[in-house]
């Protein structure tokens, strides 16, 4: 799985947890929600600086947005 995906998986997997609606992450990061759709199906390549707005409105690390899917793929 490529990097995009699993970065859009960790993506979504937190924003459901948090109980947010894509809506509401594209506004926290300045974004629209399909933006935020397509980071989530992994069909974009966010900057790093849009990875840590992401990460910052999901109240997490950007490493950890990189390492549960990370895990996840390698079955640990």
């Amino acid at each position: 799985m490529d990097i995009k995906k699993r970065f859009g998986m960790a993506v979504k997997e937190r924003r459901i947890a948090l109980g947010i609606s894509q809506e509401e992450l594209a506004m926290r990061i300045g974004a629209d929600q399909a933006y935020v759709s397509r980071v989530e199906a992994g069909q974009v390549n966010a900057t790093l600086d849009t990875a840590d707005q992401i990460a910052l409105a999901l109240q997490t690390g950007l490493a950890e947005l990189f390492g549960p899917s990370i895990n996840h793929h390698l079955g640990t």
